[in-house]
């Protein structure tokens, strides 16, 4: 008899600052461990299991992450009481937000989608302790003028070995970049934040292990002065291996800002 499966897509939002990152590990607090932890508590005796759409870092949030839901046997009768059940029994810092019923077509890992990662930073003098969770905080001055030039280069198709680690042969490291970009920062707000701050906007489909990270990395040094805008350049050229980047920017200030399955 064949098995009968109900599939789910389900949209996440979670503060990172204290979690080792999406994927389960042992002894660890991890988003996807205290995901499963709290679906055994509301379907005790149901069959299913969870894929997630992107395995964040440590310390790394959400605003806007997915993860598929996988229930054998029995489906989801009120996906709107569920939804409410969830949250009510999650972490403070997870928080569910949209769930729908999807096919056996749909694989959340191969299904085309875009990303959209946002990184927030400030320079100069020490932020308030309240920002540690949200933002980057650098106490030395930087050129923004030239980062936001150094950001541009980004935009568009390039070759980013340079940009990762732990990479595999395997790996693909042609990548295109939808958008790169430095902005004075009104996409997060609070009374505590210092009065000016910026974020690195980055889109694309597919992102290396600490892609974003280095490249906010590489864009602070050229904002000390460490770098130039050939520089950047040059290390998006396939057999400039010597360029590799080597700095990568705090966990904290990246967030998953958003993603969207075409």
């Amino acid at each position: 008899m064949q098995r009968v499966r109900y599939y789910y897509l389900i949209k996440v939002q979670y503060l990172g600052y204290r979690l080792h990152g999406w994927q389960k590990q042992p002894n660890l607090k991890t988003v996807e461990g205290l995901i499963t932890k709290t679906l055994r508590y509301v379907m005790p005796n149901a069959k299913y299991k969870v894929l997630g759409c992107s395995r964040t870092d440590a310390m790394v949030s959400s605003n806007g992450s997915a993860f598929e839901l996988f229930v054998d046997e029995e489906p989801l009768e009120n996906l709107e009481e569920f939804l409410a059940l969830f949250n009510l029994n999650l972490p403070q810092d997870i928080r569910v937000t949209d769930i729908e019923e999807v096919d056996a077509n749909f694989n959340i890992i191969q299904h085309s989608k875009i990303k959209e990662y946002a990184y927030l930073f400030s320079f100069g003098s020490k932020n308030h302790p309240f920002c540690a969770p949200f933002m980057a905080n650098f106490q030395f001055d930087l050129d923004i003028e030239l980062m936001k030039k150094g950001a541009q280069i980004f935009n568009g198709t390039h070759n980013f070995r340079n940009y990762c680690v732990r990479v595999s042969e395997k790996s693909t490291f042609e990548r295109e970049i939808l958008k790169a970009e430095i902005v004075e920062n009104q996409l997060y707000t609070a009374n505590f934040f210092p009065e000016k701050s910026y974020v690195f906007h980055v889109h694309g489909k597919g992102f290396l292990r600490h892609q974003v990270r280095l490249m906010m990395g590489a864009i602070i040094q050229l904002g000390r002065g460490d770098f130039t805008l050939d520089h950047i350049a040059q290390s998006l050229k396939e057999g400039n291996d010597h360029l590799q980047m080597d700095y990568s920017a705090p966990a904290s200030g990246l967030i998953l800002n958003d993603m969207h399955f075409e």
